[in-house]
């Protein structure tokens, strides 16, 4: 333990440093989505090549289609366990940049916080495992685990080139584990492992009618309004029960057991108190389960867009040409995208009326995972967040997908430890981001911590 107690001296010596470097990583403007940004990218790139050298790892700038992706790695001992990290130095737009307190790339503290886009996704959390590995390096001379770290550049704009270079580099990537920080705890003072995220498709579907918008008073009542037909349509797929009608969506649905029912049922999840922060006066979904179920372990459809026709001012009488709607589904083990978009696609040309022409694109998917808490690597993980919170912590499913980690399991055939240091009121993707530096140092010594007990693994 001796290298432990030398390891939390020097994050401690070394704390404000750390502070002051991820500010200097998020003045950097990386937006991935806004080609304007794309010098800042190249920067941000390179800042990570450095932190990397800077923390002992040997580490390159590997060219993509797109934006490049930085790889570091440093072999402690073959025989150790090897972790592979990944993390991304994209962030989103600022958008709207007027309602930032302070400008959204100059870093400010205050009141316990850093402030800044990025602050928490996902280059905040992505520097605790940066500094821990520093902290090994420099203080004890080397790593008790061997460490592979893939830092990309597309994640906020849909990382199109991620997969590629797994496949490319499949062999010089081989490891036992993956390590991610790119999601949340709990609540605050609630640490959480993340076991189980929901995968997701996502779709468009357009109906189209006449060759224009036509007059409704003399058109009308003789052809189909491709609005009205497809409002219709997509107010079908969830009935009111909150159950979906897709034929056969819930055919390889993988059921909520009753330990985990319990377990889920024994967090503290005040109802009330989550209507009131949504601004809604009551839950809504699947029969049969609660609303953490509901939102985690269960599966679900959503129009995230409906448009169609006139959106000005103001009335303007017509027939529509077209109508779009834009559509996702929260997929659970062991339910197959590519089956599902196919049943959607099936299921909304049954429905369409004759007279509109249905188009439907099918726009990305990936799959749900659940990973095993009875195992070695999650042990290690809980005692690790133990020593760097000072509690243990909880474990959670989320609604969210991250599609890396389905890529992990597919590609490289390994699973994946989501550690989230954030909190959900960090404002991620939203004005006034930050990042609580306790959460910050607690999460880089949980960080050093989970390399020194995978290691005795």
């Amino acid at each position: 333990m001796a290298a432990l107690q030398s390891v939390d001296q020097f994050l401690s010596e070394n704390s404000q440093q750390s502070v002051e470097q991820l500010q200097e990583f998020l003045r950097i403007a990386s937006v991935s989505a806004d080609s304007a940004y794309a010098a800042e990218m190249e920067q941000a790139a390179q800042f990570v090549c450095d932190e990397m050298q800077r923390a002992g790892l040997d580490a390159e700038i590997v060219p993509t289609d797109g934006y490049p992706i930085v790889y570091g790695e440093k072999t402690a001992d073959p025989a150790a366990p090897t972790v592979l990290i990944y993390g991304h130095y994209d962030v989103q737009p600022p958008d709207p940049v007027e309602d930032w307190v302070t400008p959204p790339f100059e870093p400010e503290v205050r009141n316990g916080c850093l402030y800044a886009r990025g602050a928490t996704d996902n280059k905040g959390q992505l520097f605790t495992h940066l500094k821990s590995i520093e902290a090994w390096t420099r203080s004890t001379g080397g790593l008790p685990v061997n460490v592979k770290f893939i830092v990309e550049g597309e994640e906020e704009c849909g990382s199109n080139n991620l997969d590629r270079f797994l496949q490319d580099h499949r062999e010089r990537l081989a490891a036992d584990i993956a390590v991610i920080s790119d999601t949340s705890q709990y609540g605050p003072g609630m640490p959480a492992i993340t076991y189980g995220l929901r995968g997701v498709v996502a779709c468009e579907v357009t109906l189209r009618g006449p060759k224009q918008d036509l007059h409704s008073g003399v058109f009308g009542g003789a052809i189909a309004n491709p609005v009205n037909a497809l409002a219709a349509m997509v107010g079908r797929l969830v009935d009111e029960q909150g159950k979906v009608t897709i034929p056969g969506f819930y055919d390889d649905v993988q059921p909520i057991t009753d330990e985990e029912r319990a377990q889920l049922a024994n967090l503290p999840f005040d109802e009330a108190s989550f209507l009131e922060s949504l601004g809604v006066g009551e839950t809504f979904g699947e029969a049969g389960y609660s609303t953490l179920e509901r939102r985690w372990a269960r599966p679900t459809c959503d129009v995230n867009g409906l448009f169609g026709g006139y959106q000005g001012e103001g009335p303007k009488t017509i027939v529509p040409a077209s109508a779009t709607a834009k559509i996702t589904c929260r997929l659970v083990p062991d339910q197959d995208p590519e089956r599902i978009t196919a049943a959607i696609h099936t299921y909304l040309k049954s429905l369409c009326p004759p007279g509109l022409k249905l188009e439907f694109t099918d726009q990305h998917g990936c799959r749900a995972m659940v990973v095993d808490m009875g195992g070695t690597y999650a042990a290690a993980a809980r005692k690790a967040i133990e020593a760097g919170f000072g509690v243990a912590p909880v474990q959670i499913r989320e609604g969210g997908s991250i599609p890396v980690v389905a890529s992990l399991r597919e590609i490289l055939e390994i699973d994946t430890l989501l550690l989230g240091w954030g909190r959900n009121t960090d404002n991620l993707h939203s004005p006034n981001e930050h990042f609580h530096l306790e959460d910050f140092h607690h999460g880089t010594r949980a960080s050093a911590h989970l390399w020194h007990y995978l290691a005795e693994k």
